[in-house]
């Protein structure tokens, strides 16, 4: 999957096929936004124990800026988010991105609200889904993600 960042620099996931990737569907308006602060803290304490943390905003559940720059600029300017931001785009649905289709399909759960969380082994041999509610840094996630950290 190659995408563009909201700054328009490319990512490739493959490039990170060898690390845990944690993919998360982002809104800028929605009441778990604040989520951001605690995916920028696990991107910052593990990145060089090889976490790949991605993110995906959507306007799907409705709470999401009109433009990539705008989008940038929030995420930027209001948690200092520096993990990639990959483009706006849908993450359920017909219209889902196909990353998004894989992942609804490895573990039966799409998203149903904003800051949907998958994990993604490396070699992605395993995917692990979190709803909304479990916060980046709960044990629930962290037990998954930690055995995999180098």
């Amino acid at each position: 999957h190659k995408y563009k960042t909201l700054q328009g620099a490319e990512v490739i996931l493959c490039d990170y096929a060898d690390r845990p990737i944690l993919v998360v569907n982002t809104a800028s308006k929605c009441g778990y936004t604040p989520q951001f602060e605690k995916l920028e803290g696990l991107y910052k304490k593990y990145k060089d124990k090889g976490l790949m943390v991605v993110g995906f905003p959507s306007n799907d559940f409705n709470q999401e800026l009109a433009t990539n720059k705008e989008i940038g600029d929030f995420c930027r300017l209001t948690y200092s988010v520096q993990f990639p931001m990959i483009e706006k785009s849908s993450v359920t649905g017909a219209a889902a991105d196909p990353l998004y289709k894989q992942l609804t399909e490895a573990t039966g759960q799409s998203p149903r609200w904003n800051f949907h969380k998958y994990l993604i082994t490396p070699g992605a041999k395993q995917v692990y889904s979190f709803s909304t509610r479990v916060e980046p840094d709960s044990p629930e996630l962290m037990g998954k993600l930690t055995p995999l950290l180098k």
